[in-house]
């Protein structure tokens, strides 16, 4: 009779909430992984790309936070936090380990680092200037990058965005400040002077 259930409530994982997928998953289920991943995939390549700045590092990221989500669903506590946050966690915590190895690639973030939802300003945005904002990304901290994705990136609220990083909520809004403050000294750094003059040789 269980079984029976079981196999009757199987269609209606397309419209279940994440934490109810990873209770699915928990017990074995393959297809709530596959429907997990579907949902979070992007995200979590995105995420990743911006943490350690190479499109092939996020790859592995991502690959590797599904592993864990496969492994570790039973570990999942819906009463201490919501799916997205200890998904982002696990990723970051991916993506600060692969930072630790000797790093052979260069930045590599291009404009998947746009959220989902459609940016009319995006468009607008010159591949120069894309190129600016990416070199920027490179040169601050991997913290600093983290907390910029988590919050402007990937729509978070502070005190998610702390959750993910293991700080309290105020040293994460101090975290974003310097971060903040840092790519904007970067951006504005690389930027051409007004009335330069380009090197056409």
């Amino acid at each position: 009779m269980a079984t029976c259930v079981a196999l009757r409530d199987r269609p209606m994982l397309d419209g279940a909430s994440d934490e109810d997928l990873l209770a699915q998953i928990s017990a074995r289920d393959q297809r709530a992984l596959r429907i997990l991943m579907a949902r979070h995939m992007r995200r979590a390549l995105r995420l990743a790309q911006t943490s350690t700045g190479s499109a092939t590092d996020a790859d592995d990221v991502a690959q590797e936070a599904f592993v864990r989500v496969w492994h570790h669903a039973a570990s999942f506590d819906p009463r201490m936090a919501r799916f997205t946050t200890w998904f982002y966690r696990i990723v970051v915590n991916l993506a600060l380990d692969r930072l630790r190895r000797p790093r052979a690639e260069a930045l590599d973030l291009a404009a998947d680092v746009a959220s989902d939802a459609p940016d009319p300003l995006a468009s607008l945005v010159a591949s120069e200037e894309q190129a600016i904002l990416n070199g920027a990304l490179s040169e601050i901290s991997e913290r600093q990058r983290t907390a910029i994705a988590l919050f402007h990136f990937e729509g978070l609220s502070g005190r998610e965005g702390a959750d993910v990083m293991n700080l309290s909520e105020k040293a994460f809004e101090s975290l974003l400040i310097r971060a903040r403050a840092a790519l904007k000294q970067h951006v504005l750094g690389a930027r051409p002077r007004p009335g330069a003059k380009h090197d056409t040789r």
